[in-house]
Order: C-alpha cells, then sequence, then structure tokens
C-alpha cells in the first residue's frame, strides 16, 4: 500500500498496517534515507534483515536494491559481484540511496520488506512497507537548491564505475597548481567527473552558462582556491561582464600558483581593472558566486571551492538562491570586499550582519566574515549547538583541531544521553574522526583501505590524494523538530572564520533544508563507520559476511545492539 505522496513534503510514510515494522524515507539531495523500526517489541530471532526495491515515478517495475554482502554459504561466495537485498538483506534499520535517475519528475515508490531464515538456511519473506517520495533536485523549486559533490573517490562505487577503468592520476591533477593545464585522459574522464561533483558541480557550471548566455548578465565572485579549467574557462568567457577578487595569501600569492595564473588569464579578459587579489586578517576563504542579469539572477554560497580537490574528492556543499532580493546580500558583500581591504573595515560594512534572504517560504539569513565585535556570530551558534533539545549532526573541517567554543558546545552536548550526535571531521595530521552510533571517536586513516589485504568482498581503494577530505562546514540542530536549523557555509566555525577571513554563513530553519544537511552528514558518517569495520576486518585478516540467526548457545541476533545499547536504541527510533 503506497504511503501518501506530498509535494515538496521532506518524509513520506508507509501506511501497511499488516507489516511489523515502520518505514519512513527522508528525501535528501539526489538520495533518499529509509528508516525501519519494529512495530512491536523486539524482532523475532530469524529476521535476518530487510529486502529494499524502488520504482521510478511512472514505472511499471521495482528494481532491488544490491548488496555487497552475502550470507557465507551463498552462491559465489566472498566476491565483488552484488547480491539483490532479496536474497542479501541489508542488516541496518536505515540505508542512504542514491536513485540513479534521481532527477526524474514525481514521485519514487520504495518497497520494503521484512526478510526471514529457518534452520535451513532458506529465506522467506513478510509482509511489506510501501511509501512515495518526490526527489526533485530543486530543493525549494525556484528559491534556493542544495547541492552536494558526492566526495566518494574513496569508496567501492568510485572503484566498480571508474577506477578499474582508469587510475586516479587519469582523473586528477596531481598538484593545484597544476590544474589549469591538467587534461584528464581517463577513458570515462566526462561522466566521472560529473558522477564525482554530483549535483554541486552541475549547478556551478550551470550557474556560470546562464550568466553566458544572458548577455546583460553581470557576475561578481569570490574564490579562495580557483584551479578547476572549466570554472575559469567560463569565466574568461563572460569577458568585462565579470569582477572578481582572489585570495593572495600564502601559496595562493607566489607567482606560479594556479590562482596567480588564473588571475593572469581572467584580466586579460575581463580587464586588469576588474580583478582583485586580497587577504583580509588572513583568507579571503569565500566560494561565491552572483550572477545578476535580466534572465538570471542568482547566488551561490557555499563551501565548494573551484579546484579539482574542492569539485571532485572532497566532501562539500554549494547553494543556490534565486530572486532579486535574495543575491542583494552577496551583492553587497561583494562591493565591500572590493573597496576593504582590512578586516575591520569590511567588520563595519552591513554586509558584516545578519541579512534576511527574504525568500518565500523559507526563513533564511547570511552574513559575511569578518565581523567585528558587535556583529561577531560564534559565540551565539555556541549557545545554539547548546540548546540542542534531540539530535545534532555536523561534518566540520578542523573541527578536532580548532579549540572554542563550537567543540566546547558540540563536547558538552554529547554527554546528554538524550540527545543523538552524530559527526565527522578532518583531523590535524591524517584521517577523520569519526562519532560512531555508540558515542564513540574512531579514526579512520585515509589509505586504511588502499593496497593489498581488503577484506574480502571488497576491493582495494584510490586515496584521492592527501589534504583535507571532509570539507563540509555545517550544524544541523534538532532536524526532527519543527525549530529545526542549520548553520552552513565557508566559516569554519572558528575565531579566525569569525573576525579575521574572509566567509559566507548562512542559517536556514527549514525542515526540507536542515533535513537535506542532516543526511548529508549521516551518509558520510555511515560511509565512514563501515570503513572502520572494514579496517578491523583486514587487520584481523576476516572476511566479512552477513550474520545468520543465533544457532548456538551464547549467539545474539545481528539486530540485538539496536535495542540493548542506549545510543543505537535512540539512532533507531529518531529516523523511523
Amino acid at each position: 500500500m503506497p504511503g501518501k505522496h506530498v509535494e515538496n513534503a521532506h518524509v513520506a510514510r508507509g501506511t501497511n498496517a499488516e507489516a511489523p515494522f515502520r518505514l519512513s524515507i527522508h528525501r535528501g539531495e539526489g538520495m533518499a534515507l529509509l528508516a525501519m523500526d519494529w512495530r512491536t517489541g523486539k524482532p523475532p530471532v530469524d529476521f535476518v534483515g530487510f529486502g529494499i526495491e524502488y520504482r521510478e515515478p511512472g514505472g511499471q517495475r521495482f528494481f532491488a536494491l544490491k548488496n555487497r554482502l552475502r550470507f557465507k554459504d551463498a552462491p559465489g561466495g566472498a566476491t565483488g559481484a552484488t547480491l539483490s537485498t532479496l536474497q542479501a538483506p541489508i542488516q541496518k534499520f536505515r540505508w542512504v540511496h542514491f536513485p540513479r535517475n534521481a532527477d526524474m519528475k514525481g514521485a519514487f515508490t520504495y518497497r520494503v520488506t521484512p526478510i526471514f531464515m529457518n534452520a535451513a538456511n532458506e529465506l522467506s519473506h513478510g509482509p511489506a512497507q510501501e511509501a512515495s517520495l518526490e526527489l526533485s533536485s530543486e530543493t525549494h523549486s525556484g528559491r534556493m537548491n542544495v547541492t552536494f559533490t558526492r566526495g566518494f573517490v574513496s569508496s567501492q562505487a568510485f572503484v566498480d564505475r571508474y577506477e578499474s577503468k582508469g587510475p586516479i592520476k587519469t582523473l586528477l591533477p596531481a598538484k593545484a597548481d597544476d590544474g589549469l593545464d591538467f587534461k584528464p585522459t581517463h577513458p570515462k574522464a566526462k561522466e566521472a567527473l560529473a558522477w564525482m561533483g554530483f549535483e554541486a558541480r552541475r549547478e556551478i557550471l550551470a550557474a556560470l552558462d546562464a550568466a553566458i548566455a544572458d548577455r546583460r548578465a553581470k557576475v561578481s565572485v569570490v574564490a579562495y582556491d580557483l584551479s578547476e579549467p572549466e570554472v575559469v574557462g567560463r569565466l574568461e568567457k563572460l569577458g568585462a561582464r565579470l569582477r572578481i577578487v582572489i585570495d593572495d595569501d600564502g601559496p595562493h600569492g607566489k607567482p606560479h600558483s594556479a590562482e596567480t595564473r588564473a588571475a593572469e588569464r581572467l584580466a586579460r579578459s575581463a580587464g586588469a581593472g576588474n580583478v582583485k587579489r586580497q587577504h583580509l586578517g588572513k583568507l579571503q576563504h569565500n566560494k561565491t558566486i552572483v550572477v545578476d542579469g535580466p534572465k538570471a539572477k542568482l547566488a551561490i554560497g557555499g563551501s565548494t571551492n573551484f579546484s579539482w580537490r574542492g569539485l571532485y574528492v572532497q566532501s562539500n556543499n554549494a547553494v543556490i538562491v534565486r530572486g532579486a532580493r535574495a543575491i542583494a546580500p552577496f551583492q553587497a558583500a561583494f562591493e565591500a570586499y572590493w573597496t576593504s581591504d582590512k578586516a575591520k573595515d569590511f567588520g563595519a560594512s552591513p554586509a558584516a550582519t545578519w541579512t534576511p534572504l527574504g525568500l518565500r517560504g523559507i526563513d533564511a539569513r547570511v552574513t559575511f566574515s569578518p565581523h567585528s565585535a558587535s556583529n561577531a556570530a560564534l559565540a551565539d551558534i555556541a549557545d545554539d549547538v547548546a540548546s540542542t533539545k534531540s539530535s545534532l549532526f555536523f561534518s566540520l573541517a578542523f573541527l578536532y583541531q580548532t579549540p572554542g567554543a563550537i567543540r566546547n558546545a558540540i563536547a558538552a552536548v554529547s554527554k546528554k544521553k538524550s540527545i543523538f550526535v552524530y559527526g565527522v571531521s578532518d583531523r590535524k595530521v591524517g584521517g577523520l574522526d569519526v562519532r560512531k552510533p555508540d558515542g564513540t571517536v574512531s579514526v579512520v586513516a585515509p589509505a586504511a583501505l588502499a593496497g593489498a589485504g581488503v577484506p574480502l568482498p571488497f576491493r582495494a581503494e584510490p586515496t584521492g590524494g592527501g589534504g583535507t577530505r571532509l570539507h563540509h562546514k555545517f550544524l544541523v540542530i534538532d532536524f526532527d523538530k519543527p525549530t529545526a536549523r542549520v548553520y552552513f557555509g565557508s566559516y569554519n566555525f572558528s575565531k579566525a572564520a569569525d573576525d579575521s577571513n574572509g566567509e559566507n554563513l548562512f542559517l536556514v530553519r527549514d525542515r526540507r533544508v536542515a533535513t537535506s544537511y542532516a543526511l548529508e552528514a549521516l551518509r558520510i558518517v555511515d560511509h565512514y563507520h563501515f570503513r572502520a569495520a572494514q579496517v578491523d576486518a583486514k587487520r584481523r585478516r576476516k572476511e566479512l559476511f552477513l550474520a545468520k540467526p543465533p544457532r548456538a548457545a551464547g549467539e545474539t541476533p545481528w539486530w540485538e545492539e539496536d535495542w540493548r545499547v542506549p545510543i543505537k536504541i535512540r539512532d533507531r527510533e529518531l529516523f523511523a
């Protein structure tokens, strides 16, 4: 029985009262989270997971999701081949799915079936739940679109699709400063880069294409990293309609940096008077584009640098807002940057205060750094984090190497057993800090699954080079409440971001937007949490299989911790 579909809904529920479990489907950006919970008490001991199928809008057939893991005696053994989840069920109470054609208009229908196994290892199916939800690419049509890069170079999906057909060096330059001249030689480079860059790359390039096509449009850009040739090439086509501020701090200011070379090219195409190099108290760390024309009025902010790593390796977000009122704060900030080279001068401008974006039906504001003492944002954000009631999600580059109010607030909230805290951050020296469902923080090294010894049925993965991998900067507070809100931008939630660097920072109070960011945090943490399990299996030289029902004294079912460990109980109940 399909669940009720509501236009622009952020969640849909299964309605089959005969099914022994509940189903909720949450809308993300090009993805959906399926969350299940047993309706009454615990599952029976012979319950071995969920089979998941989906049907595209207007389609007649259901397609089964695949699982690389399988039962130990299943045909094929521990190989890299995938099986239908109706044969190799998902042994989790939630799953993030990326439909191949997520941009299709209309509702996707998911069917989730409980799978059981008897003493003879035979599988049987119980009553299923169905629910339908639209996954259209624009978060709020014509007003605000949240987009992400995929950030999955180190993943089995990348290995399956592209790495086996050509090494990573055929897709990405070895060094950032080589980026403007690098030409991929991978046989599927066009497809691979589109897959890696995901919605963020597509929308950034589409915005520049719209500006080129709208011949009276003026474009204002502030860039930190600027080394991706498709972006720079499009900026050149704008000619004198472009004004751009490019960071020149540290390596960016050197004569042969990609940023210096991009500035030289753009000075020739736009005119030297339309190109400015800048650092404020420290970095000009923005990544913003404003298009102001008769046909196109949009602005882009977020964490995505206009570089190879920013678009194709790191996990990043780019947010597009549309309309004359929405782009006005971005244009005002650009003018303030253009005329202010000192942090104190910019901090005294109206651009350094919170300004509503004027988007119909969306409570959204933006501010730009550096701030002054009177309009600083960091302490207020920390106070808001401290007020969390139910859940806190984050993906924060540099959190664990940035002492201060935000890290202290997250640590304090994490101690409250009633609050679900889930997040990930890059470490100062290699690896990622992953806050797992049991409340502990694990370290996952980027190269841990490269080379030999990767546990079957998985294969070695490329590392994607050194440097920051989780480049997001966002916090989601109480995503499941009417008061849901999310902070995001280029702003690193540090003192330097607040009063020294050039940054953009959004605050959006909207459940659809908050859900998008919560799911992004969830899929990243789940990805690296499972990588931690793979690393452990690699260390112990152990193959990975699905768990069968307990057959001997002392054995427990695979789901036992989900009813025993408090944080896993909270996890299961929060989403379903």
